[in-house]
């Protein structure tokens, strides 16, 4: 059943990647196969989850032995500004005995039963795993039967593990979105204004550093999938005027599709950095103009591009003396791999290289044109190769995620998590000025000279030289140890001695 749909993500007209390749080739997919003994990263399920976890009023169920739950629930810094149902974790619990004894759909009932008696969600998202795919669960007929008798909508996620990486699972989740979710409710106040975003995820909120922007040209975001996302404006999301897709690797396909079934344009642009933040808002504007809004939108756009853009200027001119000519290595993928070393070009970082791994071939050509060195691309760089680079200080700082960090600290060099594990929001022109500040703080940090230094401790663990706490300590020689307590005892006065070689009270008065 899922075999025809993974096929046709594998021939995504979207993709020029994909269109660049020959029949035979297309039909292999898109994920480089795994080298043994490596770790494997996230799997199609874990992709799935990610992309609708974030819809945060829904129930997401998993369908599964407790362990698929466990590994992979809330592995994300998505952030939400209302409701919480989706940080509670529901999972089916299967156990070998309901495997054997066919009790999974049975159970998944149960669950679902429970879940709308205790938190009555608009929705309720059921995934497949390995375990259930294999016995062959029917969780569609489950899953319609209840939203008929619950009167909930109730929503199948084909994407088990062993489908394909956790790319496929991302696009897989956009499926399950365009066959079940987007155009199953009509708003009564569409307008001309309206837009979506796609493929922002509002790590650490961020998108709440851009929003406000949005806000103030009097641009709704009618759904933000799936960053702090609501299940009626995500079910909404077809009457929107266009959509800006800020990572294309995971939702090319659904925002393909919603051009095509609801005639809404979309292009590709990112929040990261000073000029592709003003970019996006510019093309957001034109596009929205185009179809239909007042074109007084693009004068609006340039008065608040031109205002934010001297605000964040003036903030950046301070870090400039201190950042001027440090070299950055960026080991990340996607729309970061370009849009993260724009941004720090313009405060005049060095970028000595930079990962395109997970990048399309419009992101590579960005960076082309931003490095004007394709040389300084890598399509991936082993451990042992990125610790040989930093040992050679041939960069000043390290920014990945958070799998590579020790490769940094073991090289003793700066490292900062820009990938979804970190806590700082990047995005918009006030994410800008906090990227570049982490950067100063890391580099500049005194703990790094620290390290560096050579081991104040010889071979049998004593001080030779500065101490770590500050404290100088004489350089010492060896020593006849024997030599010297027998100097130290001949220095004690001999009343001394006599009191700790007393054997009685009387030997203590006499003191």
């Amino acid at each position: 059943m899922l075999s025809p749909k993974v096929q046709a993500l594998f021939d995504e007209p979207g993709c020029d990647k994909n269109q660049a390749k020959d029949e035979k080739a297309r039909k292999k997919g898109c994920s480089k196969p795994l080298t043994p003994g490596a770790a494997a990263g996230g799997c199609a399920f874990d992709g799935a989850k990610i992309v609708l976890q974030p819809i945060t009023d829904a129930a997401h169920l998993i369908h599964a032995p407790l362990a698929c739950e466990g590994n992979s629930w809330d592995n994300r810094g998505a952030a939400s500004s209302g409701p919480m149902l989706w940080r509670t974790s529901f999972t089916t619990d299967l156990t070998e005995l309901d495997v054997v004894m066919g009790q999974g759909e049975r159970k998944l009932w149960k669950a679902i039963r429970e879940i709308v008696e205790a938190h009555a969600p608009p929705a309720i998202f059921v995934y497949e795993t390995c375990v259930t795919a294999l016995i062959g669960d029917d969780i569609d007929a489950v899953c319609r039967h209840a939203s008929e008798k619950f009167e909930t909508a109730v929503i199948p996620v084909h994407a088990a593990g062993f489908v394909g990486s956790k790319n496929l699972g991302n696009k897989l989740a956009g499926e399950a979105l365009l066959d079940h979710v987007i155009g199953t409710h009509e708003p009564d106040d569409v307008g001309d204004y309206d837009v979506n975003i796609l493929g922002e995820f509002n790590l650490a909120g961020e998108f709440w550093l851009v929003k406000p922007l949005l806000d103030e040209l009097g641009i709704r975001v009618r759904a933000c999938v799936p960053g702090d996302a609501r299940f009626l404006d995500v079910a909404s999301a077809h009457t929107a005027k266009a959509t800006m897709m800020v990572c294309s690797t995971a939702l090319i396909n659904l925002a393909r599709k919603m051009e095509e079934r609801w005639d809404i344009p979309f292009f590709e642009g990112s929040f990261y950095g000073v000029a592709d933040t003003s970019e996006a808002l510019r093309q957001l504007a034109n596009l929205l103009v185009r179809r239909g809004a007042d074109p007084e939108l693009i004068d609006r756009t340039e008065a608040l591009i031109a205002r934010e853009e001297k605000i964040v200027w003036e903030k950046l001119e301070a870090f400039r003396p201190r950042l001027q000519g440090k070299r950055v290595l960026l080991n990340t993928g996607g729309v970061k791999s370009w849009s993260v070393a724009s941004a720090l070009m313009e405060i005049g970082v060095e970028i000595v290289g930079t990962s395109v791994k997970k990048s399309t071939d419009e992101d590579k050509e960005r960076i082309k044109q931003i490095l004007e060195d394709e040389h300084r691309m890598f399509e991936g760089m082993a451990p042992r190769d990125l610790y040989a680079l930093l040992e050679r200080h041939d960069a000043d700082i390290m920014l990945s995620g958070g799998r590579t960090q020790f490769v940094a600290l073991k090289a003793k060099m700066p490292w900062l998590d820009i990938n979804q594990e970190r806590h700082l929001p990047y995005a918009g022109y006030d994410g800008m000025v906090e990227l570049v500040r982490q950067i100063d703080l890391a580099i500049h940090n005194p703990i790094w000279a620290q390290v560096r230094e050579p081991s104040p401790f010889d071979e049998a663990g004593r001080i030779v030289g500065e101490s770590v706490i500050g404290r100088t300590a004489p350089a010492r020689t060896p020593v006849d140890e024997v030599a010297v307590a027998r100097a130290a005892n001949d220095a004690v006065p001999t009343h001394t001695l006599k009191k700790f070689a007393g054997s009685g009270a009387g030997d203590a008065d006499d003191c």
